[in-house]
């Protein structure tokens, strides 16, 4: 049962990282289920202080996830529209053959979406478009540094009881 916690916490760390990414899954959260499972086995002690900072850096993050991009979108005037034009445009540019799928589907959906909201207004809706690009890489750079830190910490706490494992 340890090696199959073990295996699914792991899948699970990883999975936080693609979740980055992904505005459908929560990267961090993810990863920290992970954490969360390999806490679970008989082997390594349950430590609630580290599983409760990790959580509610994790929930901040997952916060913040909602609030940057539309911080973006306003910033640079945007609208609703843009952010939505965002999510939509990510999850079109994620299933597109192209290597920088995301982004690009990030800023056309963007752009899009403020069109939609004022189609007069080309160089606002631009601008805005640009606002909500610059708010989602910086969230998915916040959440994947985090699930990255989530994975270290996963391997390090593996590989302190990896003798007890196998």
């Amino acid at each position: 049962m340890d090696i199959f916690l073990l295996i699914l916490g792991f899948l699970l760390t990883l999975l936080g990282i693609i979740g980055s990414f992904l505005p459908i899954l929560p990267g961090p959260i993810t990863g920290w289920f992970g954490l969360l499972l390999l806490h679970f086995t008989e082997i390594i002690p349950m430590n609630w202080t580290f599983l409760g900072i990790t959580l509610a850096i994790a929930i901040v993050i997952w916060v913040l996830d909602y609030v940057i991009p539309a911080m973006g979108t306003k910033r640079f005037g945007g609208s609703k529209y843009g952010v939505y034009g965002t999510t939509i445009g990510l999850i079109i540019g994620l299933l597109s053959p192209i290597l920088f799928g995301i982004l690009i589907g990030a800023f056309f959906g963007a752009l899009i979406g403020e069109l939609v909201y004022d189609s007069k207004d080309t160089n606002r809706a631009i601008k805005a478009s640009f606002g909500a690009f610059i708010g989602f890489l910086a969230s998915a750079t916040i959440k994947f540094s985090v699930a990255t830190v989530y994975v270290v910490l996963f391997v390090m706490k593996f590989w302190e009881y990896k003798g007890e494992f196998f």
